[in-house]
């Protein structure tokens, strides 16, 4: 370290000139400061204060990317929102669309209905920023096929539509002779009525196809007496494999609920430890370990059917059951006006009655009398099979519809979960998942609570659900309701005739589909899920505001410089630059003989 040597005779003028640079630093800097309006270049030339202007920096950069994020969701949420609200009005307005019809002037109802499935495939493919809203987390592709598509299938992809499960599923509900698989014979005076199908196949057929026989009752016992009816008993079903489910495979069984309809119960084979559901498989396990756990799963329960992947190899075995009759004897002539009714349920959860009226003549193609002349017992049987072909025709018809259009847009493209196809041998539904089948929605359906598919993060602690999927339940209903209208085709008003009346019945089952509920269990429950977002993501960009004012306040004085204060300092330091620089002067020109004159 080297010392600079002292001369005193130098120390005044050192101390002026430090003085001076030092007055001019101040200067520079109070300079910059008014031309930037900052406090200085640097966090270092902050000081103390460098912290506070650090700390709320950072705080203005994230509420920066928080409010981008809110900005995108916000918008995001609204298109959400007003696709959800206008699937809910293209199902109101076919509502009411059937309602007035009402099989009198119905003719264009299908192409409105198609005309509604267009829109809907429209709203439900909306997108934002290049990412498709309602395909849950798979955001790069449309979630839902073209509404040709859906009803008419991919005849390049060798595809079938709704059109054609809806074909089948009318025809495996007609059965073989026309009747909705109800069977008459006449033994003497005696008409027996009974399920159709013999053996492990016809249990499993009235398992899920066709008409059930519930009763009959008589208006005039004495004349015609309807006896009790042995109900069907209902077969156990024993489960196979060939082999073991591995991870991630999903399984669907049908199952016959009292009313006579179906529900699905699907179930998802998962590694490690159980979570509890009774629909989760263990794996790994063994072909024969999972077909004892669906044993003791459905023991007891009416199944109807079974789906999973085709190398599962699933089967069904259904053992031998007997199917419901009841026996009607005519015990003397009937009078005219006399009614037999013979109660029917179908694979819906609805009912159908058949009532025949005893009549002096009757027209032998009739389906609501027959005649007190000739062989009554015959006459009854022979009304029962016309009426029941016209119920299958139309009723029952409807109710095929209604329900293959369920089981499509039940649907997934999770193996195993394709919509179900009836069987080859036609005596129930195919066990190995179809892949042949369109399926409708091609978005995410890996998650349990659609919401969560797309979150966004508002603020430092907080985050908001903002995910909506295609497929949720009541988007689906909806849609079905529309898909089952559009599907179906209708040429003549006349009133009585049996396209009037396969229309009231298509009629009401859509409207029951398209009925939106109240709460959260319907298409109003999504409106207001995304409308509890959108006000969400509002308060918080407010709160945001809110906070970023604060910040802004607490950097005032610390970055920043007020332009008044800076002059005033400025002016103040020029004076004392001037002064110093006169002085300065007058102390240079100073010598011993103009000091001693």
């Amino acid at each position: 370290m080297t010392i600079a040597p002292f001369n005193a005779s130098t120390y005044v003028a050192d101390r002026n000139t430090a003085n001076l640079v030092g007055l001019k630093g101040r200067l520079d800097t109070l300079t910059t400061q008014l031309s930037t309006g900052r406090a200085a270049d640097s966090y270092g030339g902050l000081g103390s204060a460098r912290t506070t202007s650090l700390s709320a920096h950072a705080a203005l950069s994230a509420l920066d990317g928080y409010d981008s994020a809110i900005t995108g969701a916000t918008t995001r949420v609204t298109l959400a929102s007003a696709a959800v609200t206008q699937i809910s009005t293209l199902g109101n307005n076919l509502q009411k669309t059937l309602s007035a019809t009402n099989g009198s002037t119905f003719t264009n109802t299908s192409q409105i209905a198609s005309n509604s499935l267009d829109a809907a495939v429209d709203a439900l493919n909306q997108s934002a920023a290049g990412q498709y809203v309602f395909g849950g987390r798979a955001t790069d592709q449309a979630p839902v096929v073209s509404s040709d598509t859906i009803l008419n299938g991919n005849t390049l992809a060798g595809l079938d539509g709704l059109k054609t499960l809806i074909q089948q599923q009318k025809a495996a509900d007609l059965g073989p002779n026309a009747n909705g698989r109800i069977a008459t014979a006449v033994s003497g005076q005696t008409v027996t009525v009974s399920e159709e199908g013999s053996g492990s196949a016809g249990t499993e057929t009235r398992a899920n196809f066709g008409f059930r026989l519930l009763g009959a009752t008589s208006s005039n016992p004495s004349a015609i007496s309807a006896g009790a009816t042995t109900a069907a008993t209902a077969p156990d079903v024993s489960f196979t494999l060939a082999a073991a489910p591995q991870d991630g495979d999903k399984i669907r069984v049908a199952v016959n609920q009292a009313d006579g309809s179906q529900s699905f119960v699907d179930l998802t084979a998962k590694a490690g430890p159980s979570d509890g559901s009774p629909n989760t498989i263990p794996v790994p396990t063994t072909a024969a370990a999972t077909a004892t756990f669906l044993n003791t799963r459905f023991a007891g329960a009416a199944v109807a059917s079974i789906q999973g992947a085709p190398q599962l190899g699933l089967s069904a075995n259904f053992s031998t059951g007997t199917p419901a009759q009841v026996a009607v004897a005519v015990n003397t002539t009937p009078n005219v006006g006399d009614t037999v009714t013979f109660n029917l349920a179908l694979r819906d959860g609805t009912t159908q009655a058949i009532t025949l009226t005893a009549a002096a003549t009757a027209d032998a193609t009739s389906t609501t009398a027959f005649s007190t002349t000739g062989d009554v017992a015959t006459n009854i049987s022979n009304a029962l099979a016309n009426a029941l072909k016209g119920a299958a025709a139309t009723t029952l018809s409807a109710s095929s519809a209604s329900r293959a259009t369920q089981d499509f847009f039940a649907g997934s493209k999770s193996a195993g979960l394709a919509p179900r196809r009836i069987s080859a041998d036609g005596n129930g539904y195919a066990e190995q998942a179809s892949t042949k089948t369109v399926i409708w929605y091609t978005g995410d359906d890996t998650s349990t609570d659609p919401r969560a598919t797309a979150t966004v993060q508002a603020t430092a602690t907080r985050s908001l659900d903002i995910g909506v999927q295609a497929n949720e339940a009541p988007i689906r209903s909806v849609l079905a309701g529309i898909a089952l209208v559009a599907a179906e085709s209708f040429t003549t008003a006349a009133s009585g005739s049996a396209d009037a009346t396969r229309y009231n019945a298509v009629a009401d089952r859509s409207r029951v589909l398209l009925g939106s509920k109240d709460g959260n269990s319907g298409i109003q429950g999504i409106a207001s899920d995304l409308g509890l977002a959108a006000s969400d993501l509002q308060d918080t960009q407010t709160q945001n505001r809110t906070t970023r004012a604060a910040l802004q306040d607490s950097l005032d004085g610390v970055d920043t410089v007020s332009a008044e204060s800076v002059t005033a300092q400025l002016l103040q330091l020029q004076t004392q630059l001037q002064a110093s620089y006169q002085v300065t002067s007058m102390l240079s020109k100073l010598t011993l003989v103009s000091y001693l004159g």
